[in-house]
Formats: C-alpha cells, sequence, structure tokens
C-alpha cells in the first residue's frame, strides 16, 4: 500500500463564468426535476461515530449513493437531468414542465422526434444515461473502455442499449462515441466531460449531481468542515465542491480532490500549473476514476475551490472497502465500490499513515473535524466486490 501522493492547489482562481454553475437555486431547480420521477428517494446520509472515534475526528458522514434509484450508483442524476434538460430546450418549453409524467406521455411521444443518446463509460454513467432513455422510450449506444467488466456491459444492456468493450482507453471511447453521434442524424451525445464546444450538456450533468449536495445540506445539522470528493474527469467532485462553495463561501469546507494511481490528471494539472493529460491503459480497479484529461467547465471550479489534490492506489482503496464493509459494532455498514471508496481511502490514509502528517497538519484535520463522503457506488461489480472485500484478495490488472 502506497502513500498517497499530494500537492496543495497553488494556483490563481478562475474567473470563468461556470463558477456559480452549481448556485442553490439551480440545485434547487435539479432536485424538483429528479423528484418528480416515481423511483425518487433521497438516499442516506450515514454517520459512523465509532469510525470517527478510531480515526481522530470529531464526526463522519458518508452519502450513501448505491441506493439511488434502484442502480447503485449516483450517475444516473446526471444523465436523466441532461437528457431532460435537452429535450426541454428542443421543445422550447422551461424545464419546470418537462416533468417525468409529462416524459412518458403521449404528448411527448408525438412530438418529440426518437432521439439516440450516446455516451462512453466504465459502468455508472453509461447504465444510467442507458436508463433515462429507455424509461423515456429512447434509444441508447454506449462504449467501454479497455478493463470494463462484462457485468457492467450486461446491465447497461439490460436497458436496451446497444453496448460495446472497445481496445482502447476511456478518453478514446469517448471520442468514438462523440463521432458516431455526429454521424448519427438522431444522434445525441451525453457525456460527463467537456471540451472546447461541448460544454452544455457536461455542464447539466453536473447540475444534475446537485441533488446528492441539496440533499446532505438539507439533513446536516452543521456545515461539515472537510470534504473529500473522488475524480475523474472531475465532474462530480466540481458538483459537490461547487455547491458547497457557492454556499458557503469564505467559510466553506477545506476541500480534498482524489483520484486514482495512474490516471491523476488533476493532480498533474495543479502541479504543474497547466491542463496536464495522462495518456496510455490507466490500469487500475478504480475504473470509474480511469479518465486522463479533465473536464474543461468543472477544471475551473476545482482550480478555484480545492485546497489539495491527492493520488490513492488500489490497495488503499481495497482497504477502505473492507473497512467500511466490516464496520466497528455500532456503525453500520456501507458497500462502497472500487470509484466509490476512493475518497474515505484518502483521508483514512491521512489518519493512519505517519508519512502524512504535513497534510493531516496543512489540513488541520484533528478532534473537532467533521468530515463529509460520499461513497458514489456500491457493488456495481458484486464477484470483484466479493474478491475484495469478502476473500481479501488483492486485484490486479
Amino acid at each position: 500500500m502506497a502513500t498517497p501522493k499530494w500537492t496543495p492547489n497553488t494556483l490563481d482562481p478562475s474567473n470563468s463564468p461556470y463558477l456559480d454553475l452549481m448556485a442553490e437555486e439551480q440545485m434547487k431547480q435539479v432536485r424538483n426535476f429528479h423528484q418528480t420521477f416515481p423511483m425518487y428517494e433521497k438516499t442516506p446520509l450515514v454517520q459512523l461515530p465509532k469510525m470517527a472515534e478510531r480515526l481522530g475526528v470529531a464526526d463522519i458522514r458518508i452519502k450513501d449513493e448505491s441506493y439511488r434509484f434502484g442502480l447503485n450508483a449516483f450517475k444516473v442524476l446526471g444523465g436523466a437531468y441532461a437528457i431532460g434538460h435537452y429535450i426541454a430546450d428542443h421543445l422550447n418549453k422551461p424545464i419546470e414542465e418537462v416533468t417525468y409524467d409529462f416524459l412518458t406521455s403521449d404528448e411527448f411521444k408525438n412530438n418529440f422526434e426518437a432521439t439516440t443518446f450516446y455516451t462512453a463509460t466504465d459502468g455508472n454513467h453509461g447504465r444510467g444515461v442507458a436508463w433515462a432513455a429507455n424509461q423515456l422510450g429512447q434509444r441508447s449506444v454506449v462504449r467501454m473502455p479497455w478493463g470494463s467488466t462484462q457485468y457492467r456491459a450486461d446491465a447497461i444492456a439490460r436497458e436496451n442499449a446497444e453496448v460495446t468493450i472497445e481496445d482502447m482507453n476511456y478518453d478514446d471511447a469517448v471520442r468514438l462515441a462523440y463521432e458516431q453521434s455526429q454521424n448519427d442524424p438522431n444522434g445525441v451525445m451525453v457525456q460527463d466531460t467537456a471540451w472546447e464546444g461541448y460544454e452544455d450538456i457536461p455542464s447539466w450533468i453536473m447540475q444534475g449531481y446537485g441533488t446528492i449536495a441539496d440533499e446532505v445540506m438539507e439533513d446536516l445539522d452543521q456545515p461539515p468542515t472537510h470534504i473529500f470528493a473522488q475524480a475523474g474527469v472531475g465532474s462530480f467532485a466540481g458538483s459537490l465542491i461547487g455547491a458547497f462553495a457557492m454556499k458557503y463561501g469564505e467559510d466553506r469546507p477545506k476541500m480534498i480532490v482524489v483520484e486514482a494511481d495512474q490516471a491523476e490528471c488533476l493532480y498533474l494539472s495543479a502541479k504543474n500549473k497547466q491542463v496536464t493529460n495522462v495518456d496510455g491503459e490507466m490500469k487500475t480497479i478504480m475504473a470509474g476514476l480511469a479518465c486522463g484529461e479533465p473536464n474543461s467547465v468543472s477544471w475551473e471550479i476545482l482550480r478555484t475551490f480545492t485546497d489539495v489534490f491527492m493520488v490513492v492506489d488500489d490497495e488503499t482503496a481495497e482497504a477502505a472497502m473492507r473497512l467500511l464493509g466490516a464496520p466497528l459494532k455500532g456503525d453500520r455498514q456501507i458497500i462502497s465500490g472500487e470509484s466509490g471508496v476512493a475518497g474515505f481511502a484518502a483521508f483514512m490514509a491521512i489518519m493512519t499513515d505517519p508519512a502524512l502528517k504535513d497534510l493531516k497538519e496543512l489540513l488541520d484535520l484533528n478532534e473537532q473535524s467533521r468530515v463529509l463522503f460520499v461513497s458514489t457506488e456500491g457493488d456495481t461489480d458484486p464477484e470483484r466486490y466479493d474478491e475484495i472485500v469478502r476473500q481479501g484478495k488483492s486485484i490486479t490488472l
């Protein structure tokens, strides 16, 4: 288990217009959209008092997204909202009128041309897009990168999606899906990363994740002092960090962004003081974080509000999965998948690894700290989860 790499954020704040993307009124609008779905339920915000005592902080709260819409991961929030927003714009309707009942009505079916939604994914985002498209009677095409598991591909296919696992990394799979969407007269790309000329849909996806922050803020009796957010391209991290930055301003919590080893594009961008991509296979069990090119929209938020960028390896993630999966007596079990556990894994390392003493002091993590995490996925590949947590195996890719 390697000591995580880290770097403080010394970048100049951005003046991007996207900084207020996660304003409080936007989150309320997004959550109102999600609440029109009959399967909507607030996911639990779990308190772990015994774990907090063991690791030396006042409070640990983990938002458990394994309960989201029955899909075992949070990603559906972004995909569904982006599709809804795209449809609202296409029909020239305010998003407030585009409810689940409308989207499944004859009026909608008679006025909206059948569309195929394209995306690339390691599993969770693609399943969310495919589920939303299927709910609304639309088609979806999903391209998955090297290293994606067949279990996750099969789960997407059950949503009536066309799914392939390609011999390429995530970023190349994104380019493939985008090219195919451009060649389809009825194709629309729904991707949770952004680049020049493709910002609207990724921004809506980030806003879609805002339902998580809105629910957390509603449930907390006082704000956290620290937030750990895992990142691939940075869409989720940008959403969560942006939401708390907008609400609390200069009194915001300390924000820590955590990436997977060999896919540390945000860490390198902060360290090099310029956007730095990562290429190659990016072999990590944290497949949802195996992304080598930052989301250009979320990067502006992260470079402005993040305090520290960190990188964790697979063994550290596996140890954190076991710790949450076999909780201390009195604490609730959290089944957190390889990508969903990364933020907690980084925190666990800080509090237990003497080599990270300087980082612990820099972040002022102590017995007064109230720390927030989001477990963004459950056991989205149950066989692998069983091998790691119950059999104690270390996965080698």
